[in-house]
């Protein structure tokens, strides 16, 4: 293992309002790299600079932002509005005088005999409605403030912060996905360089086969049969190397793709890998590792997220059961109705109280509440499926440990006896007691073992990569809350449980 692939200098995911400078913290982009490149640097490499991490953080910031928007529910809005209107005249008097139809208003008599008549001062009045203005505007500060939703507001907030929660749990498992490729593409180029070694040295020997067997027949020692066999033979191990540096370019442009940089000038990456094809074992059996995947693999984290967001969704349709009652007030500017002086003014205070109550919508709501339990149930068989995609891919990933492992104890000892082998053969032609085709075989047997036993090492490498992907194991995060599942995390791995820090620390396993 990588020192945990250094990985806790990126990796050590706090708060998070931090992850982008945690992921991208370091060094600006890089295009090209030249030079020898760790595994650890490539990692660190990844994580700074892969599209899927960068995208993936987009996806935070957005969550932010719903977050952001549903906390605004709860919030008072102050807007303010402004208006102008103007309207023909005989719209304006058709709407003040009502059609034109004037209330008489009779005499009225007083106590000496003589008659108040009051039509004079009504017909004035009229005249006037009659005269009212064509234009008009106002100008508003208004503030609203939503007093009761039914828990709908309440109930949005959480889905969105649970939202925010289940990106920040996908980013750590795009991390993880993306140091498993890393690895794998990484040990994928160190096994293909390997290869081109055995290429090259396989060539190198049936040249020298080629060489022996030409002064032999210039000696007159041998046949020139030998001669045409040496070079059958050196023929066909030519593509083998050919074959070997192709597929050696292909995994450096796969690792460049991954790293988010340039395939190089003339589509060849201009970095080195340099490494070594260990191997180490893992310290969990099957049933802890098991275990161990369902408490730290942030892919279920995301799926149980989904199931809090899914039970908050069926209280928002549920609201719609419920009344909404809203406040508002604010102040006024507006001109006078009583003349045609636009610039003349009036203003004040308003303040009123709302409220809304669908008592029939057409089953509307009844509608939205079934789809929320729905969508509830479906999240909840998501996750119980996805905790037996776990559990597969961790036997999967723990029987190709296995199997690799035994191939490597078996294919060092076929080497071993395969170097013996030729070393026989090679004494025995030597003394003439052996054949050219004996020291060929023994050739080509050595050939196959070591390039079985290289793959084998590739393979398990790449196979401990996607072990610890699947296991959760590849990356360490120090949490500023208590995750539910810490105690079964801390049991399976024989240690404390881990508490809450205040305050970010890298840590480096």
């Amino acid at each position: 293992m990588i020192s945990r692939l250094a990985l806790i200098t990126a990796l050590t995911l706090v708060t998070p309002g931090r992850a982008e400078e945690i992921v991208l913290a370091g060094r600006p982009a890089k295009r090209q790299l030249t030079g020898k490149l760790t595994l650890e640097a490539a990692v660190q490499l990844a994580l700074q600079q892969n599209p899927d991490i960068l995208k993936q953080l987009q996806e935070i910031e957005r969550n932010r932002g719903l977050v952001i928007e549903a906390r605004a529910k709860a919030l008072p809005h102050l807007s303010a509005i402004a208006s102008y209107n103007q309207e023909a005249k005989p719209l304006v008097e058709n709407v003040e005088r009502g059609g034109g139809n004037v209330t008489e208003i009779p005499p009225i008599p007083l106590s000496n005999g003589q008659v108040l008549d009051l039509s004079p001062l009504f017909s004035a009045q009229d005249d006037s409605f009659g005269t009212a203005p064509d234009k008009t505007w106002q100008v508003s500060f208004e503030v609203r403030q939503a007093i009761y939703a039914g828990g709908a507001i309440r109930a949005g907030i959480a889905a969105a912060k649970f939202g925010q929660d289940s990106a920040y749990w996908q980013l750590r498992d795009v991390i993880d996905r993306i140091v498993a490729r890393t690895r794998t593409e990484f040990y994928a180029v160190l096994t293909t360089h390997s290869l081109i070694n055995v290429a090259e040295e396989t060539v190198r020997l049936q040249e020298d086969l080629l060489k022996d067997q030409k002064n032999r027949f210039e000696a007159g020692t041998v046949p020139r049969f030998n001669v045409l066999r040496a070079e059958v033979e050196l023929a066909n191990v030519i593509p083998n190397l050919i074959r070997a540096k192709n597929e050696y370019l292909i995994a450096e442009i796969n690792l460049a793709k991954t790293l988010g940089l340039d395939p190089g000038p003339a589509g060849k990456p201009t970095f080195e890998c340099v490494g070594e094809l260990k191997v180490t074992e893992r310290p969990f059996a099957v049933v802890q590792s098991l275990e161990l995947a369902k408490a730290r693999r942030p892919f279920l984290k995301v799926q149980r997220q989904q199931i809090k967001i899914q039970a908050e969704n069926i209280k928002v349709a549920l609201a719609g059961y419920q009344p909404r009652i809203e406040a508002n007030g604010g102040y006024l500017f507006r001109n006078s109705r009583l003349t045609d002086d636009i610039e003349s003014q009036v203003d004040g205070w308003f303040f009123g109280v709302v409220g809304t109550w669908d008592i029939f919508n057409g089953g509307a709501t009844y509608g939205q509440a079934k789809q929320a339990r729905a969508q509830l149930e479906a999240a909840r068989i998501t996750y119980a499926d996805s905790v037996l995609q776990v559990e597969l891919e961790v036997q999967q990933a723990y029987a190709n440990l296995v199997t690799q492992r035994e191939t490597i104890k078996s294919q060092q000892k076929n080497v071993e006896q395969a170097l013996e082998a030729l070393r026989l053969a090679n004494e025995r032609l030597a003394a003439g007691a052996g054949t050219q085709l004996e020291v060929l075989d023994a050739r080509v047997a050595l050939t196959r073992a070591r390039t079985t036993e290289l793959l084998a090492r590739g393979d398990y490498n790449i196979a401990a990569a996607e072990f610890d992907r699947a296991v959760g194991i590849d990356t360490t995060y120090i949490e500023q809350f208590r995750d539910p599942l810490a105690k079964l995390e801390a049991r399976v791995l024989g240690a404390k449980e881990p508490k809450a820090t205040p305050t970010p620390k890298k840590k480096a396993k």
